[in-house]
């Protein structure tokens, strides 16, 4: 029976197990890395969200501003040709001489989710000797308490893992794509304990830019995840605390303007600070001026937010936060307050140079923004701010898969889970009429602006 197999076929079951082998290598690798590296983080944060509220509120800028001296000051720009005294041209600065320090010029050196996107497919050329100098960015920005997420450390170590391990000779060299993109979705389903949704991160952030779907990668992304999945309830760690409803609504009208409101609203926050994040990482401006002007923005937020709720409010991915509106009776006003100064704080670490994700922080901001609707609604906090964290990760990171992947992981009785599926459906639709909305807005004034700019 064996010659009624095609060559083609026999070929096709080969590249899919050695895409099996790659996931569970660099599964294995990057869960175990970023299991290690999150309980050190948090170690760092539990220390740091103990002191008194002028340190929650100086420790972050001074994280920050250690993220912008380690990628700025040790780190370097990568070789440019110019012209020397005598016409030739010759390098500035042997890119090749300094590997584990040297960036691309032009490239934003704490966008570490740009950077697993725009080599998403292509992970055979991804830079992992740039991993150090950016793990001691990450440190100084999440360890110290600063307003962003530990997700996309997660993912970056575990490509960066897997793509290490891969580039370690000819042989090993058809396991270095499976093996980062294993790695990745290992460290993200190490991080949640849930394994398709690491799985379905790392697809659906590949898609951006345009990286197949294939079986291959389908297969390493699956077994990573699982993976990774693995060694979070093997280890017994817990990493990050998910709100899961415990209570469904009571009728399903309920449930439907639940899903209508909460989606409009947690999607086009998130997707406007979204908007916002993306432009900040981008922004093309002197390190130390980003650095002076996000850390006043930072400054201030934290301060009102010190002031309005918690201290543990202003300070780390949001668990404060969460906390506070979890234990206190707040007025609606205070909590959506909270909501959009939360948001203004991960922009403003953002366009200061702070090395971190956002997918945590939206989480955050989504479920805040969930339980503005609670009381009106008569909802249970927990139904309200469940299904605001799944739309902001559809709204605001644009990952609708993602945050079906978490509503499915994270359980909660039947009604409880439609309504927060709906509430993602919501949110990405609302997330991308308020991001069109934003976008339109902004060319306008650009163009008046030019326009002025012209005018004799």
């Amino acid at each position: 029976m064996r010659e009624l197999v095609s060559p083609m076929a026999d070929s096709r079951v080969t590249r899919v197990a050695t895409s099996a082998l790659g996931g569970v290598v660099g599964g294995i690798a990057g869960a175990a890395l970023v299991i290690a590296f999150t309980e050190a983080l948090k170690a760092m944060l539990a220390v740091v969200s103990s002191q008194n509220t002028w340190v929650l509120v100086v420790v972050p800028l001074l994280g920050l501003a250690l993220s912008v001296l380690v990628l700025y000051g040790f780190g370097l720009s990568a070789a440019v040709r110019t012209a020397s005294p005598n016409g030739a041209l010759s390098p500035e600065r042997a890119r090749w001489a300094q590997p584990w320090r040297t960036f691309p010029p032009g490239v934003a050196r704490s966008d570490i989710t740009a950077e697993m996107v725009a080599f998403a497919g292509e992970e055979d050329r991804f830079p992992w000797r740039l991993t150090p100098i950016r793990v001691l960015a990450i440190a100084a920005t999440v360890g110290l308490g600063a307003p962003m997420g530990t997700e996309a450390p997660a993912a970056y170590l575990g490509v960066a893992t897997g793509a290490a391990l891969g580039d370690r000779g000819r042989w090993w060299r058809q396991l270095l794509g499976p093996a980062a993109v294993g790695g990745g979705a290992a460290g993200v389903a190490a991080l949640m304990g849930i394994p398709m949704v690491g799985t379905a991160y790392i697809l659906e952030l590949g898609r951006r830019n345009d990286a197949p779907l294939s079986a291959e990668r389908v297969t390493a992304a699956l077994v990573g995840g699982f993976v990774g999945w693995f060694m979070n309830i093997s280890l017994g760690v817990d990493l990050i605390r998910l709100v899961v409803p415990k209570e469904p609504p009571h009728t399903l009208p309920q449930a439907v303007i639940t899903a209508l409101l909460i989606g409009a609203l947690a999607g086009s926050i998130t997707s406007i600070t979204g908007a916002m994040v993306y432009r900040a990482k981008a922004w093309q401006a002197n390190p130390v001026v980003r650095l002076a002007l996000g850390a006043l923005a930072l400054g201030a937020s934290a301060v009102i937010l010190a002031r309005i709720a918690a201290p543990s409010a202003a300070v780390g991915p949001g668990s404060g936060a969460i906390a506070w509106v979890e234990n206190t009776q707040s007025a609606v006003p205070t909590v959506l307050a909270v909501a959009l100064l939360r948001a203004v704080a991960t922009t403003a670490a953002a366009a200061a140079g702070g090395c971190g994700g956002v997918f945590v922080p939206f989480l955050v901001v989504g479920d805040l923004a969930g339980r503005v609707f609670a009381p009106g609604l008569r909802l249970p906090g927990d139904l309200a701010g469940s299904a605001g964290a799944a739309g902001g990760i559809a709204g605001g990171y644009r990952l609708p898969f993602t945050a079906v992947a978490l509503v499915l992981g994270q359980g909660g009785p039947g009604l409880a889970t439609l309504t927060c599926l709906a509430t993602v459906a919501v949110a990405a639709f609302a997330g991308t009429g308020a991001a069109a909305m934003l976008d339109r807005m902004l060319a306008r004034r650009k163009a008046a602006i030019e326009d002025k700019t012209h005018r004799p």
